[in-house]
């Protein structure tokens, strides 16, 4: 049976990413060895690395005055990194989901964090609106994609002072004005390849402000200087994401990848307004992720949730159950899903709907 894997991440990965990464393991670069094995240092690996920053530089346009890094420690490791090195007395975030909350939470180790809207009042299923950043804080921090909750900022915000934004899970969905931003940071494990790596765009000018001192090794300055090896980086990891990036370019980049997304999410959410069963959990389309689909059976329908995850999942479908916070169901729909998967859900939905 086919499996369609709709896991939030670590998640689906594209199948030419698989192929190549197995080629990587048994033999990487024609060395003769297995890109498990050899030296960070070689200059195959080196070539790997500098040619992943290229293509991420090339599918998002990256202007100049910008570097591309590579670090350890997952997007949860840029929570202190952002703070630690552009946070002098003050920054602000917009709190829209559970990662939103916990960056918000390490800013204020460092000094004073304003939380400039949230959601939380509604369990984050909206997007806040006509909310004002303060011009004296040191940088806004947003997180594009809620994961969890299955809200999305899909536009690139204007703001007065140095935008950060944590796109772990929308990155290279769509096209992105990176000019409008200070810092991205997005963990590898969505759109991007296997977990173990974060990718970094930072603006140089907006470092080397800060008055505290900061340990060498979470200076964005130190691995920019380094070119991302200033100690031994995640190898397969960002070779696996190199590969990823060659695939997203032979398919047309990230304005192709955006006009798929948007394909699939509205098949998707189309049948859950349709189906008498599910209610989305985000009411506002606009708001609507395209990455993460959240939904959950209406109220009159709800005792038949486990009995749909288990009928669902012996028609092939992976990774549909909701996060506890939510509960429900949520189908994400990265980059690599074909649309054929989304479609096979959408039947599932029928054919359950159809036996209630």
């Amino acid at each position: 049976m086919k499996k369609h894997n709709f896991y939030a991440g670590p998640s689906i990965l594209p199948q030419f990413t698989i192929e190549k990464s197995i080629e990587g393991i048994r033999n990487f670069a024609g060395t003769g060895l297995s890109v498990l094995e050899i030296s960070h240092r070689s200059k195959e690996f080196v070539a790997c690395m500098n040619d992943t920053i290229a293509l991420v530089k090339e599918l998002l346009d990256v202007p100049r005055g910008y570097h591309v890094i590579f670090l350890g420690g997952g997007a949860s490791l840029q929570f202190c990194m952002v703070p630690m090195n552009l946070m002098n007395h003050k920054s602000a975030y917009l709190v829209t989901g559970e990662w939103a909350s916990k960056a918000f939470k390490e800013a204020k180790i460092f000094g004073e964090a304003i939380e400039v809207a949230s959601s939380k009042d509604k369990n984050f299923s909206y997007l806040p609106k006509n909310y004002v950043i303060p011009s004296d804080a040191d940088y806004f921090h947003i997180t594009t994609n809620n994961t969890i909750y299955g809200t999305e900022i899909k536009e690139d915000p204007i703001s007065p002072i140095p935008l950060v934004a944590d796109m772990s899970s929308d990155i290279f969905s769509r096209p992105v004005d990176v000019s409008k931003y200070a810092l991205i940071y997005a963990g590898a494990q969505k759109n991007l390849g296997p977990a173990g790596v974060t990718m970094v765009i930072i603006r140089e000018d907006v470092l080397g402000k800060v008055e505290r001192t900061i340990p060498t090794m979470l200076d964005y300055r130190t691995h920019i200087k380094a070119e991302s090896m200033f100690n031994t980086p995640p190898v397969f990891a960002v070779f696996a994401s190199q590969q990823t990036l060659l695939w997203l370019k032979e398919m047309g980049g990230v304005k192709v990848m955006q006009e798929r997304n948007r394909q699939k999410a509205q098949i998707l959410y189309e049948e859950i307004e349709r189906n008498k069963l599910f209610v989305p959990t985000v009411t506002d389309p606009a708001d609507r992720s395209l990455m993460n689909v959240c939904f959950v059976m209406a109220p009159e329908y709800k005792e038949f949730e486990a009995e749909f995850l288990d009928f669902a999942k012996s028609k092939g479908m992976v990774g549909i159950q909701g996060h506890r916070s939510v509960g429900g169901f949520r189908a994400s729909l990265y980059n690599a899903l074909p649309e054929e998967s989304v479609k096979a859900l959408v039947q599932v939905m029928k054919e359950f709907e159809a036996k209630k």
